[in-house]
């Protein structure tokens, strides 16, 4: 037959053949005359024949419409007046069958390869199992064989990795289980290292009989195996075009069948080639499938991470307080928190995990937690800390740390905090700037560093400054970064106003310094602002 996948030889090999636009046709049509179930081919004894479904624009053998005519050798059959479909009906072993079979075959495959390069954002997430089953079925068909495997590396030309099992399949369109295929590995992985098609006459010849004890077993002789290549076209003409392993298509069977015939071994290894670069897009469209997912899943785990942070001010009667993190990815490691303390003061937390993305976004919902549960009972700053860090160095997670800073300010205006290795925070007020030196251990790293507090005393007015290492690290395009002293010339010139106008100015201060760089650390200010004993 020919239509718009070019020509092609279609096998009368079932005793009802349903023919039409529907998916589920043995053979099915495109066609703005050909219906969804327009006709279909009847075995009775000997002969075969075509009866009309009550299709609408009908059907016809040699030009005359029928509704049921007995098929003879040469007969050209129409679907419709314009489906733009010619089949002509052969019988007996027409010349150059297998050669017009395989060329059919490349030619789907090699169309199916176009069209996922170019449509990739389209369709199903199971199109590489599709892929697969299409190019094993045609294998099969072509070679005769009688069942058939593929096995992919995780990745094109990967050295020394282990072929995976991707799909193994039987004549007739039967998918066998993978675990239930039994075959040696040894050949698979000869041609993947060497790319070069094997083919087996007989497993009983020599001592082949003894590598392949178990596949003789189950009455396998005769074996072909073929690399799937993906070969990348390189535009100049001083460059060689690259070619990949990806894999390999084993074909088996009892019988010698075409197996062996020598048109056989051209056809398979053309298709292997056109296999391998509709399964590689494929791939590349599964992959692509799969980081959409991720990053759909990273925006939905960021509004919870920013769902968890407290809101960003918080007024009382003694103090001001206002917060923000900026992430550079979707999701951060930055955090600070807010609390009313039992005995009447108030407490806060700013701190960093060390490392970016989800790790260090988990590790930070961690230590909220942990932070929340023990500072809700009215700890001091230093057995709070001390608590936050023998939780995390008991869970063992390796290589991650955190330093922070949590304080309680009271009433009185006396400030108790512990650093845990965060950086120094800044006091600006009447008395000017004072730069906090103290700190001690980073939690997360020994489970029994010492912890101890700091006082110091805040007069109204005085605002307390705490950040995170991606204000003063954040740079602009010529490399320079924002720095410390930046930093205290905006908390200069903007200490009296309220908390968050403080804070505002910092981080519009840091992202215009930092307009069009890329930032690779989290930005995260925590202003608090002592107004006075009520």
């Amino acid at each position: 037959m020919n239509d718009g996948l070019g020509q092609r030889i279609v096998l009368v090999n079932k005793g009802l053949m349903q023919i039409g636009r529907r998916t589920e046709s043995d053979l099915r049509l495109v066609g703005s005359d050909v219906s969804r179930e327009h006709a279909e081919i009847v075995r009775q004894d000997d002969d075969w024949i075509l009866r009309d479904k009550g299709s609408r624009y009908g059907t016809y053998v040699n030009g005359e419409p029928v509704t049921e005519h007995k098929l003879t050798h040469g007969d050209k059959v129409q679907f419709g007046r314009a489906s733009g479909v010619d089949v002509v009906f052969l019988t007996g072993d027409a010349p150059g069958h297998t050669d017009r079979s395989h060329a059919s075959a490349v030619n789907d495959l090699r169309q199916l390869a176009s069209l996922l390069e170019g449509l990739r954002a389209l369709g199903s997430g199971r199109v590489l199992d599709e892929v697969l089953a299409l190019v094993l079925d045609a294998a099969i068909d072509v070679a005769g064989a009688e069942r058939g495997f593929i096995m992919l590396a995780p990745k094109v030309d990967a050295v020394g990795a282990e072929l995976e099992m991707k799909l193994a399949r039987a004549k007739g369109r039967v998918t066998l289980p993978g675990t239930g295929f039994k075959t040696s590995r040894k050949v698979p992985e000869e041609v993947f290292a060497t790319g070069e098609l094997q083919i087996v006459a007989d497993l009983l010849d020599g001592d082949l009989a003894n590598v392949h004890l178990g596949t003789v077993q189950l009455g396998i002789r005769h074996v072909a195996c073929i690399p799937l290549r993906m070969v990348r076209y390189l535009d100049r003409a001083d460059m060689k075009n690259e070619q990949k392993n990806i894999g390999v298509l084993y074909l088996d069977s009892r019988e010698k069948g075409s197996l062996l015939a020598p048109h056989t071994r051209t056809a398979l290894d053309t298709l292997a080639t056109e296999a391998g670069v509709a399964i590689e897009n494929a791939r590349l469209y599964r992959e692509t499938l799969e980081k959409a997912r991720i990053e759909h899943e990273l925006k939905v785990a960021a509004v919870i991470q920013k769902a968890l942070l407290p809101e960003g001010k918080h007024t009382g009667p003694f103090y001001e307080s206002a917060g923000m993190s900026v992430q550079a990815r979707s999701i951060g490691g930055d955090f600070f928190d807010m609390q009313e303390m039992p005995n009447g003061q108030f407490g806060f937390l700013c701190g960093d995990v060390a490392g970016k993305g989800p790790a260090a976004a988990l590790l930070t919902s961690k230590i909220l937690g942990i932070f929340s549960a023990f500072a809700s009972v009215g700890d001091s700053p230093e057995q709070t800390v001390d608590h936050i860090n023998k939780v995390l160095t008991r869970r063992a997670i390796d290589a991650r740390y955190a330093t922070m800073l949590y304080g309680q300010l009271s009433p009185s205006g006396k400030l108790s905090f512990c650093n845990a290795g965060h950086n120094p925070p800044l006091i600006y007020g009447a008395d000017g700037l004072r730069r906090i030196e103290s700190g001690g251990m980073p939690v997360g790293l020994f489970e029994f560093a010492p912890y101890s507090a700091d006082t110091v005393e805040l007069k109204p007015g005085d605002a307390m400054v705490l950040y995170s290492d991606g204000v003063t690290e954040a740079h602009n395009v010529a490399g320079d970064e924002f720095g410390e002293a930046r930093l205290v010339e905006v908390v200069e010139k903007h200490h009296r106003g309220s908390a968050d106008v403080v804070l505002e100015q910092i981080v519009n201060a840091v992202t215009e310094f930092a307009r069009g760089a890329e930032q690779y650390d989290d930005i995260t200010a925590l202003v608090v602002k002592y107004t006075g004993a009520p």
